[in-house]
């Protein structure tokens, strides 16, 4: 009776594994005896979701067992089918172990006319537009929430077929794989363009499924569906976001990557190349530095629309950054070197185009570029491409801007070599491998009056690094702030020392400033904390700054005022080679102008170097200020540099730089600095 039952049962073992199962059961699950008894448990033929009402189920009824849960059975292939399960207990009152026998009942017939009264039930209560039809497709009935997102009531639809609502934008396959899913499986669920009843198109979430009578055929068909076409709308939106700079609308980093990469697989079937063009608007910081960033950004949308204008449809033109853009140009010639002269031309044409000069608001304002070009083969790696593009435009920029290059094998050796060097250099700022040089400056009489701090770093292998190596790597790298902070510090701990030298008492020091370290916000707290920490006297100090610190005058005499009050002095180093204004002079509170070296190094073989030597003096004594000359190397130039009135000279004639140390011996026994 056991195995002819016409229900399933079975026994488990303590280890939850079949000892029993009959004939019935087996056909549900589709096994063997042997397969079952002994190797497998019925845990591991239920769903997931049943698998966890099961084991709750058995945590709280173990002791008494239960009836009629409703479990599904999941078959390979075939839809689950629904069981209903009693289980006789396992633990007697005293909490032995005794066999426990399970029972199940198919309910697959139950679940068809549940199938039936729920979407009877949904027909009234659901916010979902359902349509019911027969096995022909006609419609039977609709509830309110259909002629709510349709526009169409039951009786203009009744009779009818649910092709009324098409929208003619499915192909033909698409409604035939949709029928076939049908068929086979019993439903149907995905995204469709259907049309209400004004026209308007909208996009709706569409489940079909089939109810069949008990001898298994189709008497209806239930369609439910809402509109998700603002949900669409915002999922495109986010799509946008995600993949498009918001400024430009132009494709972003992110989905270039995916251009370049179809790139690559286009190119390895076809053969063809391409070209990776990498755009950087030259000064463009000028126009957020004078006009404000609003109108940088119109400069930005205006440059995108002229690249848009120019390349073909098929090409992409992305912003990768602040003022970076790139021109993916696809299916150029097969040979490499008129493929490359396609791109230059490209190259050439946005050269012109984005230097045209651009109307921003009541203003007109020129913005040149800098183009790389890297051309893109079979092979090659879309990670590399950016980079080799990227390091073509510097070279570009190196070149005199307004220009474009090619990108070489030996750009990207020099980029390692630099790279190397950056991380040299950070190293160097956290093993303290630098020093301080101090060159004298002397007055008229050749008495020295103080010196300039000058930075050089003790490399490891290499030895003493050239400072105009060291300040413009550290410059681009931002490693000039703690690098500065360092010299700063180093110098004033060096002024008080001499302080304490009756010979070296009264020397000057002269401290170079980055326009970086200047710009910080904190610049004016940091020095007066030095100050406050080394208690040297702050008229010693000079701080030497460049013009071109002076792009902002307002900021810039604010800053110097206030340490100016403080009682440090303020010097304009390499003057003669900035671009300010020579009013910015009578604005700041400075003390000194510095002649540079390039003109007082000329003064004897060039008329126009003596003549510019000659007007920064007499300028500089009208304003009531001191002039130093540096690069003084020989007496003739010193001597013409006194007969034109200059205070004080710094140079090789009167002394290199050299260590602390070696100064102050020369001091203290009463030695001029070494020549």
């Amino acid at each position: 009776m056991f195995q002819t039952a016409p229900f399933g049962s079975h026994c488990l073992a303590q280890d939850g594994s079949f000892t029993e199962i009959n004939d019935m059961e087996l056909s549900w699950l589709d096994r063997q005896r042997e397969d079952v008894v002994g190797r497998t448990s019925f845990r591991q033929f239920l769903t997931p979701a049943s698998q966890l009402k099961l084991d709750h189920y058995l945590a709280a009824h173990q002791r008494h067992g239960f009836i009629d849960l409703e479990l599904e059975l999941y078959r390979e292939g075939a839809e689950p089918l629904l069981v209903a399960v009693s289980f006789n207990g396992t633990l007697t009152d005293e909490g032995q172990r005794r066999p426990g026998r399970y029972v199940l009942f198919d309910l697959t017939a139950l679940q068809r006319e549940r199938t039936i009264q729920k979407y009877a039930a949904m027909s009234f209560e659901s916010a979902c537009g359902i349509c019911v039809t027969n096995a022909l497709g006609i419609i039977l009935r609709v509830n309110a929430a259909f002629t709510t997102l349709t526009g169409f009531t039951n009786d203009e639809v009744v009779g009818k077929n649910m092709a009324i609502l098409s929208s003619g934008l499915q192909s033909e396959q698409f409604y035939q794989a949709m029928w076939k899913a049908i068929e086979t499986r019993g439903y149907w669920q995905g995204e469709i363009r259907n049309r209400r009843k004004n026209g308007h198109l909208y996009t709706e979430w569409l489940s079909i499924a089939s109810v069949k009578n008990p001898e298994g055929l189709v008497t209806n068909y239930v369609g439910t569906f809402y509109d998700i076409t603002a949900a669409k709308a915002s999922q495109e939106e986010m799509h946008r976001l995600a993949f498009h700079d918001e400024l430009t609308h132009l494709p972003n980093r992110r989905l270039l990557q995916q251009h370049m990469e179809h790139t690559l697989a286009l190119n390895s079937r076809n053969g063809k190349l391409s070209a990776l063009l990498f755009i950087d608007l030259d000064h463009f910081k000028a126009i957020n530095d004078t006009r404000g960033h609003e109108a940088g950004d119109l400069l930005l949308i205006q440059a995108a629309r002229r690249m848009q204008t120019l390349v073909r449809e098929g090409d992409t033109v992305a912003r990768v950054g602040g003022d970076e853009f790139v021109v993916l140009l696809e299916g150029l010639d097969t040979a490499m070197n008129t493929a490359a002269a396609q791109a230059q031309l490209v190259g050439e044409k946005l050269l012109a185009m984005l230097a045209t000069p651009y109307a921003i608001r009541d203003f007109k304002f020129r913005c040149t570029a800098s183009i790389g070009i890297r051309m893109v083969s079979f092979g090659d790696h879309a990670s590399q491409l950016l980079t080799h593009a990227d390091l073509a435009m510097y070279e570009a920029k190196k070149n005199g801007r307004n220009s474009l290059r090619f990108f070489d094998p030996t750009m990207q050796a020099a980029a390692t070599v630099r790279a190397h060097a950056e991380q040299d250099l950070q190293r160097a700022v956290e093993n303290g491998e630098f020093e301080l040089f101090y060159q004298p400056q002397v007055d008229a009489q050749g008495k020295m009056v103080g010196a300039e701090a000058l930075l050089r770093w003790h490399h490891p292998e290499r030895g003493l690094v050239s400072p105009g190596e060291v300040i413009p790597l550290a410059e681009e790298t931002g490693l000039i702030i703690p690098i500065g902070n360092w010299v700063m510090k180093t110098a004033c701990a060096q002024l008080k020392r001499w302080a304490t030298l009756p010979e070296a008492q009264g020397l000057t020091m002269a401290v170079n400033v980055s326009a970086r370290q200047f710009a910080r916000e904190d610049f004016v707290n940091f020095v007066l904390k030095v100050l406050e920490d080394t208690q040297i006297d702050p008229t010693l100090l000079e701080l030497e700054v460049t013009e071109s610190m002076m792009l902002d005058i307002d900021t810039a005499a604010a800053k110097m005022q206030a340490l100016r009050t403080a009682g440090v002095r303020f010097s304009v180093d390499d003057f003669g080679t900035g671009y300010s204004s020579l009013a910015h002079l009578t604005r700041i509170p400075i003390a000194k102008l510095k002649i540079d070296q390039s003109f007082v190094q000329h003064m004897g073989d060039r008329q126009a170097d003596l003549v510019i030597v000659q007007t920064v003096i007499a300028m500089a004594h009208s304003l009531g200020l001191c002039v130093v000359a540096e690069g003084v190397e020989t007496p003739t130039q010193h001597q013409q540099l006194l007969n034109d009135g200059c205070n004080v000279f710094q140079g090789y004639l009167f002394g290199r730089p050299q260590p602390s140390g070696a100064l102050e011996r020369q001091l203290l026994q009463g030695n001029p600095p070494a020549g």
